[in-house]
């Protein structure tokens, strides 16, 4: 089964665009015109010409990749197969809510919280 076909939706055309891409290793100045308007890019004539020169060498080395016979190896969800180095999580001292609070502008002790300034939006 192909990647694109465990996918849905938008993510399933894209991939599948993709992979006709890779399979068909002919990459044309329209393909990337059409992986910058689904990114919603906006390329010169000159960074379209590039991009698809460097894309199109990107994809023949994917397509080298793909030549490489990896039949008896094990695929691996991680690339490190050492043991995990995490401590157990244990409760340890800390500050209470109004020593936390002290130094905070606009704080609520009472609630616990306090207001920060806004960050996103107007």
């Amino acid at each position: 089964m192909s990647a694109a076909a465990t996918l849905t939706g938008a993510a399933a055309a894209a991939a599948g665009w993709y992979y006709r891409i890779l399979v068909s290793t002919t990459l044309t100045l329209a393909d990337v015109e059409r992986i910058a308007a689904l990114a919603h890019l906006e390329l010169t004539a000159a960074e379209a010409e590039l991009f698809t020169r460097q894309l199109a060498d990107i994809l023949a080395y994917a397509e080298q990749l793909q030549a490489v016979d990896t039949t008896g190896i094990v695929a691996t969800a991680h690339v490190s197969t050492s043991a995990r180095a995490e401590r157990a999580d244990e409760p340890r001292p800390s500050l209470s809510t109004i020593d936390a609070l002290a130094n905070a502008p606009d704080a609520a002790p009472e609630t616990g919280l306090f207001r920060v300034p806004r960050v996103i939006g107007g």
